[in-house]
């Protein structure tokens, strides 16, 4: 019984340090780019100019 108290305590501390982590990751602007994954698709990326040497 006490090995599933245990088990039940860490959990919970577990979920309550991703919870402080989500909720630091949201109030610094970590998920505040909108434009980006919506047109990636849209960029080419290999047509970068080279240098002729």
């Amino acid at each position: 019984m006490i090995v599933i108290v245990f088990l039940l305590i860490i959990s919970l501390l577990v979920a309550t340090g991703f919870l402080i982590a989500f909720i630091w990751g949201s109030k610094t602007g970590q998920f505040d780019d909108h434009f980006t994954p919506a047109n990636k698709i849209l960029f080419d990326q290999t047509n970068q100019p080279t240098e002729n040497k």
